[in-house]
């Protein structure tokens, strides 16, 4: 597995070697000594599992307390999967990392924890599963909003995006709860 950076430096693509035959694939999705050796947490005590259907964006999610870090894999259809530097005392606050992870190119993502996240479906349909380093705390959950100007993420946009009430009407960074 090749632990690839990215424009921000912190989140990583992971991209696994792939064994192929006739009769299909294998490869890891996760080492835990790869993770150790880059400095990575390598305990993560919590795997979730989402569907959703075209034109879904899902974000950008955070948690204030307990934040999480989250391993993000593709393993059905396309999806364009976006970290956000949320804390404030960090030099690349508010700048984004966009990835393209899908069922076909087996790419991981790193997004350490002090990092919103979000995703948009581009696919006909996309399942997507990530493992957290942290348990989900819905008292702490928050939302920073997807189309902030001031973040300016670059969505690969269709004309429909859905999304939930939340991700609707969640704040723009000047508003958000962030990290110090």
């Amino acid at each position: 597995m090749q632990l690839i950076p990215t424009a921000h430096p912190e989140v990583l693509v992971l991209e696994p070697k792939v064994h192929g035959d006739h009769r299909g694939f294998f490869l890891e999705t996760f080492r835990a000594s790869v993770f150790e050796a880059a400095g990575l947490p390598a305990i993560f005590v919590q795997d979730n599992h989402s569907k959703s259907g075209p034109n879904i964006l899902r974000g950008l999610h955070y948690q204030i307390m307990a934040p999480q870090g989250k391993l993000v894999r593709c393993i059905a259809g396309e999806v364009f999967d976006v970290a956000v530097d949320i804390r404030k005392s960090s030099p690349r606050f508010g700048q984004w990392v966009g990835v393209h992870l899908s069922a076909d190119n087996k790419k991981a993502l790193w997004i350490p924890p002090g990092f919103a996240h979000g995703f948009l479906v581009t696919s006909n349909g996309a399942e997507i599963t990530y493992k957290c380093t942290t348990y989900y705390a819905p008292q702490h959950d928050r939302s920073l909003r997807w189309d902030d100007p001031q973040l300016a993420i670059g969505w690969p946009i269709t004309p429909a995006v859905i999304l939930s009430d939340k991700d609707r009407n969640a704040p723009m960074l000047q508003q958000a709860e962030l990290f110090p």
